[in-house]
């Protein structure tokens, strides 16, 4: 699957990391990470869904990392996470819950690469997309354009090319597939779908 990802038309690699605490499931670690980066061609967009971030922020850096976002909802003390991942070389990121209203990031929108709106409740693929995404990314496109901030928004969860203009229209810039793609007969066919529904920004596909 990676050697197809290095193929397809697809601009980087999402790897959602679940610890069983934050969110129900468990998923990848550091060595499933390394594995990846090993062999992939693409930059590792690595979410962290899991409690205490910030004592595996290193770790998953040396393992390849090119940018990591960590739930809002996980953090305690945000703004030294963010900083302590850009010190690491790598990009950072914020992912919010779908019940997380936007606003709360008014301060610190000026502090990130991107911000993973969740489509979905985490823990789990191939969930109904939330149709309250669309208000939420044009809620948060409206306030990076009022701070002149930059952040990439990432919708991350249900994505299939039903939605996928609609969220770029919206204000979205980067697109999460997962069972959409993997699930298909023909994911390179999929994803050249998709990265033709997303002509202003990038598509990301991820480990399933």
């Amino acid at each position: 699957e990676i050697l197809m990802l290095n193929e397809s038309a697809a601009d980087w690699i999402h790897i959602d990391v679940m610890d069983g605490h934050f969110v129900p499931n468990i998923s990848f670690g550091i060595p499933v990470c390394e594995a990846i980066a090993r062999h992939a061609r693409k930059p590792l967009d690595v979410h962290l869904m899991i409690e205490e971030p910030e004592r595996y922020l290193e770790d998953f850096v040396k393992a390849g990392a090119s940018l990591i976002s960590v739930h809002y909802e996980a953090c305690t003390h945000l703004h030294r996470t963010l900083q302590q991942i850009k010190s690491l070389g790598c990009k950072a990121g914020i992912a919010l819950n779908p019940h997380t209203p936007v606003h709360l990031l008014n301060d610190i929108l000026a502090e990130v690469d991107l911000i993973c709106l969740m489509s979905v409740n985490p823990g789990f693929g191939g969930q109904t997309f939330i149709e309250n995404t669309y208000r939420k990314v044009a809620e948060l496109k409206n306030l990076l354009i009022q701070q002149d901030a930059h952040a990439l928004i990432e919708i991350d969860g249900g994505v299939n090319l039903q939605n996928a203009t609609r969220l770029i229209l919206a204000g979205a810039d980067v697109l999460v597939a997962g069972n959409f793609v993997f699930k298909a007969a023909n994911p390179p066919e999929v994803i050249a779908l998709l990265k033709n529904a997303d002509t202003y920004g990038s598509l990301e596909i991820y480990e399933v």
